[in-house]
């Protein structure tokens, strides 16, 4: 996987799925449709600026509530390339990997609008914006195997060809 380069959007702690996609918008199988709403409960604004290879930066407990996997889905087809967080619920952290969404563990320092470089392969995180570097424990390559296939669902039917 290549270095990961975006926008910062920065969120509180303990974003629940809720609050990513809510429930009422479910209902639809179209991925142009859940992502029109994502995270529309906390900036009603954010699908219409969301831009591909955008990065969330969030505090403790991304990804709390309920295990809908659409959650996570929303957010990478809205344009997120990679959420890191201070902590997330154990549910979403899979769901996010299983579809091929990166999410780090990690505490950065980033305001709204920073532009931050993410390299999972050497574990670093930069912020570009302000000069300040942070280390991370770099993916494994299983886990940038599965990435880079697009999921975990791809990454099984491109190993059995």
């Amino acid at each position: 996987m290549e270095k990961i380069e975006g926008k910062v959007w920065k969120f509180r702690d303990s974003i629940d799925t809720d609050v990513i996609i809510a429930g009422r918008y479910l209902r639809t199988f179209s991925l142009d449709d859940l992502s029109a709403h994502v995270m529309e409960a906390e900036d009603p604004e954010f699908a219409d600026k969301v831009q591909k290879d955008d990065i969330i930066v969030a505090g403790w407990n991304f990804g709390c509530g309920s295990s809908r996997e659409q959650a996570p889905v929303a957010l990478k087809h809205a344009g997120i390339s990679v959420i890191i967080a201070k902590s997330f619920a154990r549910i979403f952290y899979r769901n996010a990997i299983n579809i091929g969404l990166p999410v780090i563990t990690a505490d950065v320092e980033a305001d709204m609008g920073d532009i931050m470089s993410v390299d999972l392969e050497k574990g670093i995180i930069e912020n570009m914006s302000t000069g300040k570097k942070f280390e991370i424990k770099p993916f494994d390559q299983f886990m940038l195997d599965i990435l880079n296939d697009g999921g975990l669902v791809k990454h099984h039917l491109k190993s059995k060809e």
